[in-house]
């Protein structure tokens, strides 16, 4: 009798918490879409190194950003020390971006995945899958007016996003 007392008991605390807490039953919350800062990532989202081209790299946390889109996805974006990385992958590899959905990025569709990118001379993005091949080549811009560069950023522009390195930018946004 003493087990049927505290299985009742304990089925009426199960009912309770579920009606008063229905949000445990519906599953993650939809969110506010938003830029995301390095203090937002900085040991919560963002590994402290990551994998690239048969190498491990420290990401310099205080130059990270992202964007949370309102289904709870992320495009996260850090910059990286290549210095271990022979000088034709370092000229190209400058940070790491690693996003669960597929971006655009100049007219372009990205998958999700993992990428190492950079901002290359004559007005160039690119982005490489983890083995330092290219997955992506586009245009970048110069953005002259920016107060106060910053070595990564990624900027909410009204539906779309920038992702800054210093002046030079790329417009990004989820595929379609």
């Amino acid at each position: 009798m003493g087990r049927t007392k505290i299985w009742a008991a304990s089925a009426v605390l199960v009912c309770l918490g579920i009606v008063q807490f229905p949000s445990v039953l519906a599953g993650p919350r939809e969110g506010k879409e938003a830029a995301l800062k390095a203090s937002e990532i900085t040991g919560k989202l963002f590994p402290d190194q990551v994998f690239f081209r048969g190498q491990v790299a420290p990401v310099q946390m205080r130059n990270t950003g992202g964007i949370r889109f309102g289904d709870d996805v992320y495009v996260l974006a850090g910059l990286v020390d290549s210095s271990g990385y022979s000088s034709d992958i370092r000229q190209k590899y400058q940070g790491y971006l690693i996003t669960e959905v597929a971006l655009e990025i100049g007219g372009q569709k990205l998958p999700a995945g993992a990428y190492g990118f950079g901002f290359l001379a004559g007005d160039k993005f690119l982005a490489m899958d983890l083995g330092a091949h290219d997955a992506l080549q586009a245009s970048s811009a110069k953005d002259t007016e920016i107060k106060r560069p910053v070595p990564l950023q990624i900027v909410s522009t009204g539906g779309k996003y920038r992702l800054y390195g210093g002046r030079d930018y790329v417009e990004l946004g989820r595929a379609r």
